[in-house]
């Protein structure tokens, strides 16, 4: 689970983990909104991934835990970043695949230092002055907790169909890859649907 995004949490006592969640959001915020703003030069993007890579280590998250998780990310950066200097030139390219590599690092600082919980607490008590307006709070939190939860856990499911496809020998099929995968996924939403129900839920 450790090299799969958002399905780690490292627990540690450092500053960045004592940070109460409802001020971790509001400074996501700033920082990738801000970023994307004064960011105008590769030296300016570089910088904040700098930055960022202090806030890692001040939040002690490992080495190998950081690169475990940014890594799947790469290849689309890479990628965006090839088709930008081809349409825009390297320095263009540059600054926004700096960027956005920062705001990447930010919010999976976001997700290494906060527990599922708190972030849900946070998430539930920013929105709670908007249920007055009709706004269904329990619901939003918990489509939001749900999905969080579900994107380690089926890219865990990719994994294991890759892994058992490797050790049979099978050469890579669309069909064969993606059945299991979605009779898995079925499956596991068939169980989440009725445990839900069962927990009135769906009143």
């Amino acid at each position: 689970m450790k090299s799969i995004p958002l399905g780690v949490y490292v627990d540690a006592h450092s500053p960045i983990h004592r940070l109460p969640a409802m001020w971790k959001f509001p400074l996501l915020l700033i920082f990738i909104v801000g970023g994307a703003i004064i960011a105008d030069t590769p030296a300016v993007s570089a910088a904040l991934v700098f930055f960022m890579l202090v806030l890692y280590a001040v939040a002690q998250i490992p080495v190998r835990t950081a690169w475990q998780q940014i890594w799947p990310v790469l290849p689309v950066l890479i990628f965006l970043g090839v088709f930008q200097v081809w349409q825009q030139g390297f320095d263009f390219a540059a600054t926004t695949v700096l960027t956005l590599l920062s705001a990447v690092m930010a919010a999976m600082l976001l997700t290494l230092t906060t527990r599922l919980e708190a972030l849900m607490d946070a998430v539930e008590k920013m929105l709670l002055p908007f249920e007055r307006f009709g706004l269904p709070v329990e619901t939003i939190t918990l489509a939001i907790s749900l999905t969080l939860r579900l994107i380690p856990l089926q890219l865990a499911t990719v994994n294991e169909v890759l892994d058992a496809r490797k050790a049979r020998g099978a050469g890579f099929s669309i069909v064969a890859f993606g059945t299991p995968v979605i009779i898995r996924s079925i499956r596991r939403a068939r169980n989440i649907g009725d445990a839900l129900l069962a927990r009135g839920a769906g009143d």
